[in-house]
């Protein structure tokens, strides 16, 4: 298991990446994931990546969060070789999972969200990179 990314929420994707690029960072593309209801720019760093996540809904997750919290930390996200294999380990240990199945994320990955009552308070991703 590896550290996939590291998930930041943003109100604008073009603010955040004017940012990054003065530390010479350059992202490595964007997608828009319509099941997740937002727009995301990967910035490759060393081994691993930042994930900028903006909304494209009023009513996505993401969406919410900047509401609450602001923009910042969201997410971390580990990658694994099976999602659906580790997301039944998990519920078979009592783990609160978002979902039952796994869903659809960035670069056709699979995905599924460990709720942070379950880890001390960081929501974590699991993420099985796209074939």
């Amino acid at each position: 298991m590896v550290l996939d990314h590291i998930g930041i929420a943003v109100a604008s994707l073009e603010a955040r990446l004017a940012f990054y690029r003065l530390l010479g960072l350059e992202a490595s593309g964007r997608e828009v994931v319509a099941t997740q209801k937002v727009e995301v720019a990967f910035l490759p760093l060393g081994g691993t990546r930042i994930e900028l996540l903006q909304p494209t809904s009023p009513g996505s997750p993401i969406a919410t969060f900047l509401a609450k919290r602001g923009e910042g930390l969201h997410h971390i996200a580990l990658q694994v070789e099976d999602v659906a294999a580790v997301m039944a380990q998990l519920q078979g240990a009592g783990v609160a999972l978002l979902s039952e199945v796994p869903l659809e994320g960035a670069h056709g990955s699979q995905i599924c969200f460990v709720h942070p009552k379950s880890t001390g308070g960081v929501l974590l991703e699991l993420c099985q990179p796209g074939r």
